[in-house]
């Protein structure tokens, strides 16, 4: 039976993508696994793949076109399969042929079709919905559609200025003391997500430092055998999946239900890629190897550059460590990524006076912040965690056993 392909929730939070490019033609049967579409959203350009084996008998909505989470974007079925009954359902008379100004043919109105978002918006703005004309798949009102009607109203609506007052000259008033850059999509999306992240995600930090002089001597034996080559970050990495074992009641998110508390380690990994900032997730770190943490991390870098990380890539975990070490920064803060209930915030090592056994001496210490949900995880628990995290590094050993 013909079904319908709807737009997965590719990022948490998420209400539209852009469907960069169909990678199945119409007709050609795909097998379970298979990566169908790419979507583009704010993290990365994120391949759709299928849940089943099936065959593309009717896309519904074309190559750069922008699509609200859970709107159809193609008929599934085998080939030569009726899709009559399934385009019925979407409206609009598109079994028909007939347009969306048209009447069916009981002479009754025709339905007109909005998502719940583009009817919130029409509903706040007071405007009906049969003064907006949809854009969307089949006639389908979405937000650029209200946005754009919302605009036009407010054209028309005449306003009486008040008497001009002369302003103060400043530079900003000056022609030519600044420019504007219109902000991209990914920037404004990951705007949006940051300041709500702030708002809703009660956080709090607790910071320590680490001695890693024996973690470098330790990476710098790894390097001289290791068919990957391991970095500061991968051992960092390492020593979260330490902490997390050592103290399994940090290893869990908040949900409105339940404390959901996780059985493998899962950790996010912010990368700096070509196409912006993304943080894919290691899987059961606990049980890879330092050569193969840095293998998968480079992976990682390399299909974010290339637009190729998939959905499943970007979703899961309860921790994520952001690493600002290598551009000198000396320590800072890092905001949540939710639903994850903590970051770990990575700055440089350098050498630094400190006392051991009583005795002043230099030692390279490494600045770490972590950011913390209060929801989930308390403040002796974090304390609990940082110093599980600071004598895996301190006693790297206990990275490789």
């Amino acid at each position: 039976m013909a079904t319908l392909l709807r737009v997965p929730e590719v990022a948490t939070g998420s209400t539209e993508a852009v469907l960069t490019e169909w990678l199945v033609p119409e007709n050609v049967a795909f097998e379970a696994g298979a990566a169908i579409a790419v979507l583009e959203t704010d993290k990365a350009a994120v391949e759709v793949e299928a849940e089943s084996g099936a065959t593309i008998l009717r896309r519904l909505v074309d190559g750069g076109s922008t699509v609200e989470v859970g709107a159809p974007i193609a008929v599934l079925g085998v080939p030569g399969e009726d899709v009559s009954a399934v385009l019925a359902e979407l409206g609009n008379g598109v079994a028909a042929g007939t347009s969306a100004g048209q009447q069916l043919a009981d002479g009754r109105p025709e339905r007109i079709f909005a998502s719940p978002l583009a009817r919130k918006m029409m509903k706040e703005a007071g405007i009906p919905l049969d003064a907006v004309a949809g854009t969307g798949p089949n006639g389908r009102i979405v937000r650029k559609d209200v946005e754009a009607a919302i605009a036009q109203a407010s054209k028309q609506i005449t306003v009486i200025p008040e008497p001009a007052v002369p302003a103060p000259k400043t530079m900003a008033a000056d022609a030519g003391a600044f420019e504007e850059i219109p902000h991209s999509r990914v920037r404004a999306v990951i705007a949006s997500r940051l300041t709500a992240s702030k708002q809703s995600v009660p956080h709090f930090y607790v910071r320590r430092t680490a001695r890693i002089d024996d973690l470098l001597a330790l990476r710098k034996q790894l390097n001289a055998v290791s068919p990957e080559k391991i970095s500061v970050n991968d051992l960092v990495v390492r020593a979260v999946a330490v902490a997390h074992t050592a103290v399994p009641d940090a290893n869990v998110i908040w949900t409105d239900e339940a404390m959901r508390r996780y059985r493998t380690v899962d950790i996010g990994v912010a990368i700096a890629s070509a196409r912006g900032l993304v943080t894919p997730v290691l899987r059961n770190v606990s049980s890879l190897s330092l050569s193969a943490i840095s293998a998968q991390v480079r992976g990682f870098a390399r299909q974010a550059d290339e637009g190729r990380l998939l959905q499943r890539d970007l979703e899961g975990g309860t921790i994520a460590v952001s690493n600002l070490g290598m551009y000198g920064v000396d320590e800072f803060a890092a905001i949540i990524n939710p639903p994850q209930s903590a970051i770990l915030a990575v700055g440089a090592g350098k050498p630094a006076p400190t006392v051991v056994d009583g005795e002043l001496t230099v030692a390279t210490q490494l600045t770490l912040v972590l950011s913390v949900d209060h929801r989930a995880i308390d403040g002796s628990l974090a304390a609990q965690w940082m110093a599980a995290l600071v004598t895996a590094l301190e006693q790297p050993l206990r990275l490789v056993a």
